[in-house]
């Protein structure tokens, strides 16, 4: 079934080529950004009423010298039983119809899936096999974790990415967070652009909630300024904004299955200072108890305390 994720699993890689480096790496091939590529159709739908259709399909025309391939990309989210079959059809009819060899890509966010994704996939009859198919897989073990945040500005393409594949995984939670950081360097309809790209993502994920607590923060700020939020706001609407970060501080460590004590939630809650909230947004993902979130802060000025 087609989905807005499965949609931006694959269609990325139409509009931003450079997360193809961990293919191009693999393969030993001087990186995408060099290459020309070319989107082309991906149906592949014969003369007969039977319906078939890759999800995405690029012709890469390497640098240096390197002779051109097709690259089938196919979001898988889970085990298809049909799959098989399907994905030696497309190899088979892509090579025929362009005359060019085929790559086939699987895009999975699961290692379970990942696993089963990698094949082999064969047609075979007693000993003998005719054909034989082997995707080569963009998972959680073979996309790189999101660690640097400067990273996040130099290639969010790929950063996005990464979330993607790894909106499973444990260190989500940390990889979430480094990227509303990173996003700062964006200007504001950058930052949405990526921001709402990822939540389609990671639909259908815990992820997903965690990301839309951090998104509004991240499509709050204003890059360049030398400060989290435009200082030229008026007193009320940066009470406002402190009381939206105050709430997804909360909710990123209950999310994570932090117990929240009365008295931290209130400290967060009552909290004005946009600079402290920030710092303990920073802390929420990574944290192993609340209590860590205010290690080495000084208290609050009396009037964040409330009467």
């Amino acid at each position: 079934m087609v989905t807005s994720t499965h949609e931006t699993s694959h269609r990325i890689f139409q509009d931003h080529p450079e997360v193809l480096a961990p293919i191009f790496e693999a393969l030993g091939l001087p990186p995408p950004a060099k290459a020309d590529i070319v989107p082309l159709t991906p149906d592949a739908t014969e003369l007969k009423p039977l319906e078939r259709r890759v999800d995405t399909v690029l012709r890469v025309e390497p640098s240096e010298g390197e002779p051109p391939f097709l690259l089938a990309v196919e979001a898988q989210t889970r085990r298809a039983p049909d799959k098989g079959v399907n994905w030696a059809y497309y190899v088979a009819y892509l090579r025929a119809k362009f005359e060019l060899p085929v790559l086939l890509v699987a895009v999975c966010r699961s290692r379970k899936t990942a696993r089963w994704a990698a094949g082999p996939f064969e047609c075979k009859v007693g000993p003998w096999s005719s054909q034989i198919t082997r995707p080569f897989v963009l998972g959680p073990d073979s996309v790189p974790e999101i660690t640097d945040e400067t990273l996040v500005a130099e290639q969010p393409a790929l950063a996005t990415f990464s979330a993607i594949v790894h909106s499973e995984s444990r260190g989500i939670d940390a990889i979430l967070n480094l990227l509303a950081h990173g996003m700062r360097a964006f200007d504001v309809a950058t930052a949405k652009y990526w921001s709402e790209m990822l939540e389609v993502g990671l639909a259908n994920t815990p992820a997903r909630d965690r990301w839309r607590e951090l998104e509004k923060v991240v499509i709050s700020y204003f890059p360049g300024r030398g400060t989290v939020f435009e200082e030229a706001y008026y007193d009320g609407e940066a009470k406002g904004e402190a009381k939206g970060m105050a709430k997804a501080v909360l909710r990123l460590l209950e999310n994570r299955g932090l117990a929240v004590s009365d008295d931290a939630r209130t400290r967060v809650s009552d909290c004005t200072d946009l600079d402290r909230l920030d710092d303990w947004l920073d802390r929420a993902g990574t944290v192993e108890q609340v209590e860590e979130l205010f290690d080495g802060m000084p208290d609050e000025p009396q009037e964040e305390q409330g009467s």
